[in-house]
């Protein structure tokens, strides 16, 4: 068993935290990485706040394991937010703080309802601003992760981070895909990681098949960097950009953000029916450049359990046989 300060800290078993992702966690998912030991997190961003208690209680039908809510700040419910801390999550997890935002207000708040308090960035001075705000755990989130990310690579970015908000701990994100990854963020000086992509590719993912095999049939170069699911949704989100699979959709607007801004009603109906109908190159998917590291589509129990296996035969064999 890994024991970090993380895990101990959350109460959880195995320091595997599955990403926030809104529209892409569900109750059965959610449950299912909790169970397992790890910690299950349910993206809210995108819920009204009456919708929020019936997803907290059909969760915890589920499990009886600690979980965590998931909010995007630069443009949170404060509603749903509110509900949210009526339930009493044991984890909120927060992301995109606008500069302007009081992020420290957002962290009391959920520490007074008891939960707990990670944040996610980009860089150090975002992890600076959590650790200042009282975030309890930092999550140092690469470009190489799907969904949207900054612009600094796992690798520099962790250490950067566990230096700047020493000694809280902070969760590597971005790329991460299996043991190796798992083992690698702890020599660097992590407590632990947050999945997303792998994750996606598990039984209990709230995607369509088709896009589930897309992840399998990625060889990990086949994503980009773009703005133009956020322009389709007419958002603007503070200091990202999206990584999404390259496909005819992508292609299609690609240069042309312009014209999509004068076409989107007509173009969300049809990426909505093409997301619907499981056709992979209409739709955008947000997925990682650790794509290329999956293969198959096992139940996430099953996932984290070779996830923490493997990184515990590399920190107990194959690391200590290297020194002489």
């Amino acid at each position: 068993m890994l024991e970090t300060q993380v895990s101990t800290m959350l109460g959880i078993t195995h320091p595997v935290v599955l990403g926030g992702m809104a529209g892409y966690t569900s109750v059965p998912l959610v449950a299912a990485v909790s169970n397992a030991g790890g910690l299950g997190t349910i993206g809210l961003a995108n819920m009204a706040a009456e919708q929020v208690p019936a997803v907290f209680a059909e969760i915890r039908r589920a499990t009886d394991r600690p979980f965590g809510a998931n909010f995007l700040l630069f443009r949170v419910d404060e509603a749903a937010y509110d509900a949210a801390l009526q339930e009493r999550p044991h984890v909120m997890a927060l992301a995109w703080p606008r500069p302007e935002q009081d992020l420290a207000s957002y962290v009391r708040r959920a520490q007074a309802a008891g939960a707990r308090v990670m944040v996610m960035v980009g860089g150090v001075p975002e992890a600076r601003r959590a650790r200042g705000a009282g975030a309890d755990v930092v999550i140092a989130q690469g470009t190489e992760g799907g969904g949207h990310v900054s612009w600094m690579g796992t690798l520099p970015l962790v250490p950067m981070v566990v230096d700047a908000v020493a000694p809280l701990p902070v969760l590597a994100a971005g790329g991460i895909a299996d043991g190796r990854g798992l083992a690698a963020a702890l020599a660097l000086g992590a407590q632990g990681v947050l999945v997303g992509t792998r994750l996606l590719a598990s039984e209990e993912a709230p995607l369509h098949p088709n896009f589930k095999q897309a992840i399998l049939a990625s060889d990990g170069h086949d994503t980009v960097l773009t703005e133009i699911p956020d322009t389709l949704r007419g958002q603007i989100w503070p200091g990202a950009m999206a990584r999404a699979r390259r496909n005819a959709f992508v292609a299609r607007w690609a240069g042309r953000v312009w014209a999509l801004r004068a076409n989107m009603s007509a173009e969300w109906a049809a990426v909505e029916a093409a997301r619907q109908a499981g056709d992979i190159d209409n739709a955008y998917l947000l997925i990682g450049q650790d794509a290329g590291l999956i293969h198959d589509l096992p139940p996430a129990h099953a996932l984290i359990e070779r996830m923490v296996s493997e990184a515990e035969a590399i920190l107990r064999q194959r690391l200590p046989a290297l020194v002489k």
